[in-house]
């Protein structure tokens, strides 16, 4: 197993950002590794991380602004071969059809809930590092 998972974090909200990092902690789980974050506050931001590699999970924002995580989501997986997985933060649960279009692999909503969103980014690590993309 790696050292650490390296989890990009995109959203414009300063707030949404640190909520995602409290609700991991060190690591989401006793079985995956310690998590890097990297912090992106714009879609342009997260394609120029995204084009330097070593990212294992995407978490987006739904909700950001210009661009929300949902738009930018589908971009990546139209745009970007083997793009990682992507963790969706929603607005609301009634928006779940949304993230189906945006090609997620997983959503939560937000407010961040700290143990469904360990167990989500957990389940995503679990999967991209078994497959050692």
């Amino acid at each position: 197993m790696q050292p650490t998972a390296t989890v990009l974090v995109y959203s414009d909200d300063a707030n949404t950002r640190e909520q995602v990092r409290l609700a991991t902690g060190r690591r989401p789980a006793a079985d995956v590794p310690q998590v890097e974050f990297i912090e992106c506050a714009t879609p342009a931001a997260v394609l120029k991380e995204l084009d330097r590699g070593g990212i294992d999970v995407c978490v987006l924002d739904g909700e950001a602004v210009p661009m929300g995580g949902m738009g930018l989501c589908r971009q990546l997986k139209d745009e970007i071969f083997q793009s990682p997985p992507v963790l969706l933060l929603m607005g609301r649960p009634q928006d779940a059809w949304l993230a189906t279009w945006s090609r997620a692999e997983a959503a939560v909503t937000l407010p961040v809930e700290p143990v469904e969103f360990a167990s989500a980014l957990a389940a995503l690590l679990r999967t991209r590092l078994a497959i050692g993309a």
